[in-house]
C-alpha cells in the first residue's frame, strides 16, 4: 500500500513541473492542483489507516479528489492575480499576461492584435 501511496504522490509531483500554458507561462491551477492532489492522497491515506479500518486507498482517492480542487481553487486565484489590466484610447480594457503586450486578450476572452 505504501508503494501506490508513494506513486500517487510522484505523479502529481510530475504533472505539477509539466504544467505550464501555452505562452511558455506557468499555469498554476494545473500546477497546484496536482500539487493539492498528491498531498492530498498521501494525507488520506494516512487518516485512512489510522482510523483503524485499513482502507487506505479509500482515503487516498478522496485526498486526492478534496486536495486536487483546494489546490485548483487557489491557482486560479493566483492565475487571475498574474494578469495585468490595460485600457486602451477608446477605454476599453483588455489582460496581458506577465505584462507581455504581445498575448493580450479583451474583457470577453477574444485575443487583441
Amino acid at each position: 500500500m505504501k508503494k501506490a501511496i508513494i506513486a500517487i504522490a510522484a505523479a502529481g509531483m510530475m504533472a505539477s513541473a509539466c504544467a505550464s500554458d501555452g505562452y511558455g507561462g506557468s499555469n498554476e491551477t494545473v500546477r497546484q492542483g496536482a500539487i493539492g492532489a498528491g498531498i492530498g492522497a498521501v494525507a488520506g491515506a494516512i487518516i485512512g489507516n489510522n482510523v483503524g479500518n485499513g482502507n487506505a486507498g479509500t482515503g487516498a482517492a478522496i485526498g486526492a479528489v478534496v486536495g486536487g480542487a483546494a489546490g485548483a481553487i487557489r491557482g486560479s486565484s493566483q492565475d487571475r492575480a498574474n494578469q495585468r489590466r490595460y485600457s486602451d484610447s477608446q477605454g476599453r480594457y483588455y489582460y496581458c499576461y506577465d505584462g507581455r503586450q504581445d498575448e493580450c486578450y479583451w474583457e470577453n476572452g477574444q485575443r487583441r492584435r
